[in-house]
């Protein structure tokens, strides 16, 4: 089926079982794929808002219990954790678009992989499963074990490993004998900085191997979107399994999928089934590629930004953490490539000069040359006139998970 025909099936399914889309849509005619622009958004504190001790799922679960073959769950950092129910559809849709997503990183059969994610309760869970679709041996090793997983790649000599960006260049830095280890892949995934060209470089030329990234979203699918060898924006490993879209993050206001743009990323499921979502806003701020791929592999594709919860916007200026150190990162070797935004206003707004802590390279000292560099840089580059603060060698903290980008007073 084409995906003109799965939306118009799912949306037939969400007006007969979902009472939060039967509400929603009351009044819209959902018309064809190519109107869906014309559909509300959904935002995900619509859903949590129709959460109740009788339905801690929320309004939008549509399937019965007996069809429901696993609930993930996220962390909660926020409050109460949201719950992700799967039918086993679902779950098998999950897992496909995961497998094709890792497989673009040229990652092969027979091959060995390390993982590294404590995955089990939370949704990237599923992503795991697709290293045996993919004919991987998977060896799991968990988060926070990194004396395990060194010696899994001394002892089992395997050709990828798969962790977030952050445990990847802690690992890098921390244990320089990686770049002479068996590994010749590092498949990220978690948090924006695998498409970061000077983050990337840095990882590569640590772990001596090819650095690709992969991504998903927790309402939505696991690594929905992967990487393949040339390295230039995630591809839809999910195609037949979700819909793009790009909007304007402050209008809502659709916006054309050419090459070149860029917006906050909207998903909505085409085949799901126990709580599928229409036009989920999932504030991922993303660049789109549509030029012909070398791989061979059609659609579009796309690289992260940041979290549009994390940009700051000074003096009308959106300022994305990431981007910040993206900037940084080309002052290797003077600089780690750690960074720290510390805004020292509540909210999103902020005055200018922004306060940027830059981490300085092993045995390096403070140069007020190299401060005033990096500041023209970042005015330049981002529009944005910062204070930097150039601090020693390990004084910003490493994560074995993700990475703190923004630290408040």
């Amino acid at each position: 089926m084409t995906d003109a025909e799965l939306y118009r099936a799912q949306v037939a399914y969400l007006l007969q079982r979902s009472a939060f889309y039967h509400e929603k849509l009351a009044g819209h005619e959902p018309g064809e794929l190519d109107r869906i622009a014309e559909l509300p958004l959904t935002e995900k504190d619509e859903l949590r808002a129709t959460r109740s001790d009788g339905n801690p799922i929320g309004a939008h679960l549509c399937a019965e219990p007996g069809e429901i073959v696993r609930i993930y769950s996220t962390s909660g950092t926020t409050g109460d954790p949201s719950y992700v129910p799967l039918t086993a559809g679902d779950l098998e849709n999950w897992i496909a678009g995961s497998a094709r997503s890792y497989a673009a990183s040229g990652v092969r059969p027979g091959q060995t992989i390390v993982s590294t994610y404590d995955a089990g309760p939370f949704v990237a869970g599923a992503a795991l499963a697709a290293f045996e679709r993919v004919g991987l041996t998977h060896v799991p090793v968990g988060t926070g074990n990194t004396a395990k997983l060194l010696r899994a790649i001394e002892l089992l000599r395997p050709e990828a490993v798969v962790l977030t960006p952050s445990y990847a260049a802690h690992l890098a830095e921390s244990h320089p004998g990686l770049a002479a280890s068996s590994v010749e892949r590092v498949l990220v995934a978690g948090e924006p900085g695998g498409g970061e060209p000077a983050f990337r470089a840095r990882l590569e030329e640590g772990w001596g191997a090819r650095v690709t990234e992969a991504m998903g979203v927790g309402d939505i699918g696991v690594s929905l979107f992967g990487e393949c060898e040339q390295q230039d924006g995630m591809h839809l490993g999910a195609h037949g399994f979700v819909h793009v879209e790009l909007i304007d993050r402050d209008s809502g206001a659709a916006l054309p999928l050419g090459d070149g743009a860029s917006g906050e990323l909207v998903l909505t499921h085409l085949q799901h089934r126990a709580a599928p979502l229409l036009r989920f806003r999932t504030r991922d701020h993303v660049h789109v590629r549509t030029s012909p791929c070398p791989c061979g592999r059609p659609g579009l594709r796309i690289r992260c930004v940041g979290r549009t919860d994390d940009m700051l916007i000074v003096r009308g200026v959106n300022v994305f953490p990431s981007a910040v150190r993206e900037v940084v990162g080309v002052f290797a070797p003077e600089v780690s490539g750690n960074v720290v935004v510390r805004p020292e206003q509540p909210g999103v707004k902020q005055e200018p000069p922004l306060p940027v802590a830059v981490e300085l390279a092993r045995g390096r000292d403070a140069d007020a040359r190299l401060a005033e560099a990096i500041r023209e840089r970042l005015r330049d580059v981002l529009v944005v006139q910062t204070r930097i603060e150039l601090v020693p060698w390990g004084a910003l903290r490493r994560s074995e998970y993700k990475s703190t980008l923004v630290e408040r007073p």
